[in-house]
């Protein structure tokens, strides 16, 4: 997105509103999402974290989805949309009369998020409601996020989750895992050509902007774990003990697996199956058919196990809740954060197959004591890492700094 012209606009700096910074108590939130549940469940963690999902509104920033759209990812979303846009416009000429596809249900309730109404809402509510924090996370919702903070720099307090790569400046605060900034080690320099390490980000070492987390952020805090075990009670509290949770993922660019980790689990599980009291196995929506069916295939008919078939609700909290101990894929920052936040034994597989800062975010939970590579055997020692409170730590500081307060 172009930087935004604010003369004559209305939306630059009130000098009226100065003076009394430092009185002012944030009691509400926005948070910008990009349609994930991976980097939207972060920004709705952290707010709970500070006490305001109460007080929380979400909009979203959608990119043009199917099609050619699939290729076109790597355009800025603002320019993704203007040609999808005179796309549809050409098309339609040429298809007068066909009937819209109506948009998703889920969709109907959220608003899609604009720069300038949302700096308008806080504008003029500021006087009666206070200052709003602002929080988005992922590449698509940068221009909309810093554009708010340009407008509106007094009545807003920015708080960007994943690293943004550039112009850190423009956010309040950063909240980027540590891995992020694998490129800047000595192990990553080397493997980067010289001529692309320009190109490479983040360029420069984390400054004041940014608080630096152990992982991702979530939702599985301590009040979603309580209504989790109060809502799954039912379905899992008389399951017998230990019970053991799988998460399969899904591969990515930097940790590719097919069916062959499928059958490396396989025979990991039967070997610790004897000592289980029950295992329940889920996938995620990234989870290649080839790893689910040969799971499936394997393990479904044992009575010990029992796998979620991706109808009704989501066990995901529910195993959270009540699992006494976790094996992750290695894929997944998110399903791996969440697990580790439990307190609970924690066991990866397929780490051997991940590069990058992929294997760095690994190395270091290995290093804390937090996670395991998962072999035949299950243990009951483990590492707590608590990175939602540390961030929510990190901004009521920052908030304080300026004269702020929750």
């Amino acid at each position: 997105m172009e930087p935004l012209n604010l003369a004559g606009s209305g939306f630059g700096p009130h000098p009226r509103y100065s003076w009394v910074s430092s009185m002012q108590t944030v009691r509400r939130a926005i948070v910008i999402g990009n349609g994930f549940a991976g980097a939207e469940n972060q920004c709705i963690g952290l707010v709970r974290a500070l006490g305001l999902s109460d007080k929380c509104t979400l909009y979203r920033v959608s990119r043009p989805r199917g099609g050619i759209n699939g290729r076109l990812h790597w355009l800025p979303v603002s320019v993704h949309k203007q040609l999808d846009h005179a796309v549809k416009w050409i098309r339609g000429r040429r298809c007068l009369g066909k009937k819209l596809v109506p948009l998703p249900a889920e969709g109907k309730d959220i608003l899609e998020a604009d720069a300038w109404h949302i700096a308008k809402v806080a504008r003029d509510t500021f006087e009666r409601d206070g200052p709003i924090l602002v929080v988005a996370s992922g590449r698509d919702t940068i221009a909309v996020a810093s554009s708010i903070k340009q407008l509106v720099p007094e009545n807003v307090f920015l708080v960007q989750i994943q690293h943004p790569r550039s112009r850190l400046h423009r956010f309040d605060l950063v909240i980027a895992p540590c891995h992020d900034y694998y490129p800047l080690t000595p192990e990553a320099q080397n493997q980067i050509p010289l001529f692309l390490r320009k190109w490479v980000t983040p360029r420069k070492p984390p400054d004041k902007h940014v608080v630096l987390t152990v992982g991702a952020l979530h939702q599985a805090d301590s009040v979603a774990l309580r209504n989790s075990a109060s809502a799954w009670h039912d379905q899992m509290a008389m399951l017998p003990k230990p019970l053991l949770v799988v998460s399969v993922g899904g591969p990515t660019r930097h940790c590719r697996y097919g069916a062959d980790l499928a059958s490396q689990l396989i025979a990991s599980l039967r070997s610790v199956l004897p000592t289980c009291g029950s295992l329940r196995i889920s996938f995620s929506r990234r989870t290649p058919k080839i790893v689910s069916e040969v799971l499936v295939t394997e393990l479904s008919n044992h009575p010990k196990v029992h796998i979620w078939n991706g109808e009704g609700p989501n066990p995901h909290m529910g195993h959270l809740a009540f699992a006494d101990a976790f094996v992750i894929t290695a894929d997944s920052v998110s399903m791996l954060s969440e697990a580790c936040s439990t307190g609970k034994p924690v066991y990866v597989i397929g780490a051997e197959r991940c590069t990058w800062k992929f294997a760095y975010f690994l190395k270091s939970l290995q290093s804390r004591g937090a996670v395991r590579p998962f072999t035949s055997e299950v243990n009951v020692s483990h590492c707590h890492l608590t990175v939602l409170l540390k961030a929510a730590d990190e901004v009521i500081k920052a908030l304080a700094e300026r004269g702020w307060r929750l």
